[in-house]
């Protein structure tokens, strides 16, 4: 089955999902190294939806969110590795700072965020609001970085 589709494309399937009765989630982020943090906030994110769509940031967002260096690894590829999870039912892209204008698109029921935020502190909770949906923290202690592993990475090869 097909997972990747532009946003745009994305949204007719997920108002055929909304038709059907089925609640949509979403997740979003570079997903730039994988580590377990990823996988559980996935997992914990699909717990609670039908339907879990993540939305990656494009390579340049990631390097204006990240630096010059990142992403190591290329949006394609990125979004290839994120399509393989079970949890995961659908993967797409934004090039916004932010996924507002995702999230107008898609229209989905739940916006999953990580532990490192809080419901008030998510910065889309008034796009979710204007569009009837929740936001919900899950996963599990932000006690995985991407950063830091990379870092971490770089002194080993010393």
């Amino acid at each position: 089955m097909q997972k990747i589709y532009p946003r745009e494309q994305l949204s007719r399937l997920i108002e055929s999902s909304h038709r059907d009765g089925l609640t949509v989630g979403f997740a979003n982020g570079c997903f730039d190294v994988l580590h377990v943090g990823h996988i559980r906030y996935l997992q914990d994110a699909k717990e609670h939806c039908d339907i879990l769509v993540v939305a990656l940031n494009d390579d340049a967002s990631v390097r204006k969110l990240k630096g010059s260096g990142r992403p190591i690894t290329p949006l394609s590829e990125r979004m290839e590795l994120v399509a393989a999870f079970q949890s995961v039912d659908f993967v797409t892209f934004f090039g916004e700072a932010t996924v507002e204008e995702t999230l107008r698109i898609l229209k989905p029921d739940i916006q999953f965020k990580g532990t490192d935020y809080t419901p008030e502190t998510v910065p889309e909770r008034h796009v979710m609001a204007e569009i009837g949906g929740l936001v919900m923290i899950v996963g599990d202690p932000k006690d995985h970085s991407t950063t830091e592993l990379i870092e971490k990475m770089g002194e080993n090869d010393e």
